[in-house]
């Protein structure tokens, strides 16, 4: 265990970076107001703030910080930043949002009582592991469901961010659902579909050593641990191993990985589906769709998202089992 542990953590500590700060003001787009209590965080991250009684917010941030920057605001349309690498102080307006969904149709009986929609969406979005049963959703009422029946789909969204605590890795999670579509099978989903933005707050202010246990083992293994030795073509070292029609292969001759851009980033291209085992823990599957490349850049982020097809135990995991992307890069 103190190897396998050594390794994770030789992988984690190369990927510290130097903080940069970023400064800005929220205003009403009408009024031209400030806005104060807006939330202001990089998606998927334990980075974030909320703007001072004058709408203006500070917030830092490093070189492994890849995440869209969302300034989000109950009432008012969300804003998506990705530039804000090139600005030291920015200015935003935030615009008045208008309800598209029809409360009378919500509310109409659509075949499916409302305790069965909330017992497949816990089960499908926070997962069935350990952890994702350890998870608990604090603002159930504010979620909004639509069966239909025809096409066996359940479809979930929130106006207010889902709040789930994860008592086994110690965050709190905010999740602005995007969209949310399951179709449901005979005992299980066939598929699930869940996109949004996402912030971690850290509770780790108590039993630090056994949360820090709980996620490093939520982290290997992962998608998250799987894209950060890609990247760095640590297969071996991180004891992933690769097969084939139930042969053991050579991982470097399906996977053609570019040299790195200017900005850190390397282009990936994957030849054939693979099977990965990771040490004796888990099995998976990768593929992506009509041989796409996608990118990724050294602290596990790629993109586009929906082109790499995972199956097996990474394809299962879900919220309770998600680290954000900046775990390793502080001290966790």
């Amino acid at each position: 265990m103190t190897s396998r542990i050594t390794s994770v953590l030789l992988l984690l500590s190369c990927l510290i970076t130097h903080a940069q700060t970023l400064k800005g003001k929220v205003l009403d787009a009408t009024t031209k107001k400030p806005l104060e209590t807006v939330s202001v965080y990089f998606d998927n991250t334990t980075i974030g703030t909320t703007t001072s009684e004058m709408g203006e917010f500070s917030i830092d941030y490093n070189d492994a910080v890849q995440s869209t920057l969302v300034i989000s605001f109950l009432g008012y349309e969300k804003v998506f930043i990705s530039d804000y690498r090139n600005s030291s102080d920015i200015k935003v307006e935030l615009k008045a949002s208008v309800n598209q969904l029809d409360e009378v149709v919500i509310d109409t009986d659509d075949g499916m009582p409302r305790a069965q929609k909330l017992k497949w969406f816990r089960k499908e979005f926070l997962g069935k592991s350990e952890f994702g049963k350890s998870c608990k959703i604090l603002n159930e009422n504010d979620l909004r469901f639509r069966y239909n029946k025809q096409k066996r789909t359940l479809m979930a969204w929130s106006k207010k961010p889902v709040l789930v605590k994860n008592k086994s890795l110690q965050y709190e999670l905010s999740f602005d659902i995007v969209d949310c579509e399951i179709v449901i099978g005979n005992w299980n989903a066939e598929s699930v579909i869940y996109t949004g933005t996402s912030f971690y707050k850290d509770l780790n202010t108590r039993r630090k050593k056994k949360n820090f246990k709980n996620r490093l083992k939520a982290y290997k293994g992962s998608i998250q641990h799987f894209m950060r030795a890609l990247y760095h073509k640590q297969f071996e070292e991180e004891g992933y191993i690769f097969g084939k029609k139930g042969y053991k292969v050579n991982p470097y001759k399906f996977f053609t990985i570019s040299e790195a851009n200017k900005n850190g980033i390397k282009t990936i291209s994957l030849k054939k589906r693979l099977d990965i085992f990771y040490k004796d823990l888990s099995e998976s599957v990768i593929q992506t769709t009509d041989s796409i490349q996608f990118s990724v850049d050294k602290y596990g982020n790629y993109a586009p998202i929906p082109v790499v097809l995972f199956g097996g135990f990474m394809g299962s995991q879900r919220i309770g089992d998600a680290l954000p992307s900046d775990y390793g890069l502080t001290e966790n």
